[in-house]
């Protein structure tokens, strides 16, 4: 029995030595327990996010001032969607029923524009904590869509290095499309800061939305990020990402003469 143990215990530091190299794990057949529950929270959060901001922002499409807005607001409720079901089905490899995920939870529920939210997770609803409060009007969406949007850019360039390949390959391809919606909201901001009022909502929708997407990075201190880092399956730390989008947003918001 000591010798079985110990060599379960070799075999468990040895895949952990390689996945801290930079090693890749292909296919659900070759991923360990441990490493299997990590990965499947990471997607869940990842799909749940972007159902629950497409839904989100649906109303958007509906509010728009123009149509090239209504086209842009169509075109990121749509493509986020597209991006849950890619890795919905890397999910679907590992078990998960794609029917039943979808009816899990009402994507489009929101809490009180002035709650409290936990930026743990809600139960099993695994979207990020920002995407349980409501948007209120054009303004307030456009701004949401870039503060996040420029989040969501880092985090998956983040997460797109994951020692999973097949999750890795399928970030690295929603990554341009998600710079996309980015860059889609920062134009909006340009055509709603032209006038004072649209410029006075913009600022009140920045000081409601900036400590919110802040927080969709996680704690500073994470024992958390510690596990996902010896697996390989996350690389730069909480408070790093934090402050690299930080300060691009604070950037972005400078040359519009918004901070």
């Amino acid at each position: 029995m000591t010798n079985e143990a110990s060599f379960v215990e070799d075999e468990a530091m040895s895949l952990s030595n390689y996945l801290e190299r930079g090693g890749k794990l292909t296919s659900p057949g070759n991923v360990p327990p441990r490493y299997r529950a990590e990965l499947l929270r990471l997607m869940s959060s990842f799909v749940d996010s972007e159902l629950a901001g497409s839904a989100g922002f649906a109303d958007a499409i509906n509010w728009a001032p123009g149509l090239t807005e209504r086209i842009a607001a169509s075109r990121i409720t749509m493509e986020k969607v597209d991006h849950a079901e890619r890795v919905l089905d890397l999910m679907s490899d590992f078990g998960t029923d794609k029917t039943l995920y979808n009816k899990a939870h009402a994507w489009s529920a929101r809490q009180a524009r002035d709650a409290q939210v936990d930026p743990k997770r809600q139960g099993g609803d695994m979207r990020l904590s920002v995407f349980h409060y409501p948007l209120e009007n054009w303004a307030d969406a456009v701004v949401m869509n870039t503060l996040m949007g420029l989040a969501t850019v880092h985090q998956l360039q983040e997460l797109s290095k994951t020692s999973y390949q097949p999750f890795g390959e399928v970030l690295r391809e929603i990554l341009p499309r998600e710079k996309r919606h980015m860059e889609l909201g920062l134009e909006g901001l340009q055509n709603l800061v032209e006038d004072e009022t649209g410029r006075a909502e913009v600022q009140a929708s920045v000081r409601y939305w900036m400590p919110k997407v802040a927080e969709t990075f996680g704690p500073a201190q994470s024992d958390r990020f510690e596990r996902l880092q010896k697996l390989g399956l996350r690389h730069t730390d909480n408070e790093a990402l934090r402050i690299a989008w930080r300060t691009e947003t604070e950037a972005r918001l400078a040359e519009l003469k918004l901070a």
